[in-house]
């Protein structure tokens, strides 16, 4: 195998429609408007916002981390409107195993719009430059809109985790996708 993967340090990516950056307190509004919106947070382990002292609380704990160097989520920008319109990023990042996990999130107007796949298309490119040699994501059986763009992003379908996380109030199952860096393993 080659050398150890890269440690993570949260970084700006672009892609032709999308600045993928750190989240600031100045995108309170535009994170509340799809974070209020219970279609979008139908599937996602997190309650949907009632207020935005509730979002701002959240931008808070992401900025923590940021600072702090830990694994967090990105903001999703769109470049025709500079507006934030999702999350997306690594959940984990384990350098003993060479694997992390994405997980994202995006406006429902945006959904089946092949936004959501350009990013994180972008996501596992960024973690195989640095040596990963697994990018793994997790979705809500349910969640078809999902597991399409898993797919489409060269992830294979693994299987049922079953009562893997308690989310809402309940333990729920989650479908298994990854897809492995080829290159690194000849």
């Amino acid at each position: 195998m080659s050398q150890m993967p890269e440690p993570f340090i949260a970084q700006e990516l672009e892609t032709g429609r999308m600045i993928i950056r750190k989240i600031n307190q100045g995108d309170l509004h535009d994170m509340f408007d799809y974070c209020s919106d219970s279609r979008m947070t139908q599937y996602v382990t997190w309650q949907t916002h009632t207020n935005l002292e509730e979002t701002l609380s959240f931008i808070q704990l992401v900025e923590n981390l940021y600072l702090n160097g830990e694994v967090a989520p990105l903001g999703i920008e769109d470049k025709q409107t500079g507006k934030l319109i999702g999350t997306c990023g690594f959940v984990n990042w384990n350098m003993n195993h060479a694997r992390a996990e994405v997980g994202y999130a995006i406006a429902s107007p945006y959904w089946g719009r092949g936004y959501m796949t350009e990013a994180v298309q972008a996501l596992i490119q960024f973690g195989f430059d640095r040596q990963l040699v697994r990018i793994e994501a997790r979705c809500h059986p349910d969640n078809i809109g999902s597991s399409r763009v898993m797919e489409k992003c060269g992830m294979t379908y693994e299987g049922i985790l079953h009562k893997h996380l308690f989310a809402k109030g309940k333990y729920e199952d989650v479908k298994m996708y990854a897809v492995i860096n080829e290159e690194l393993l000849k």
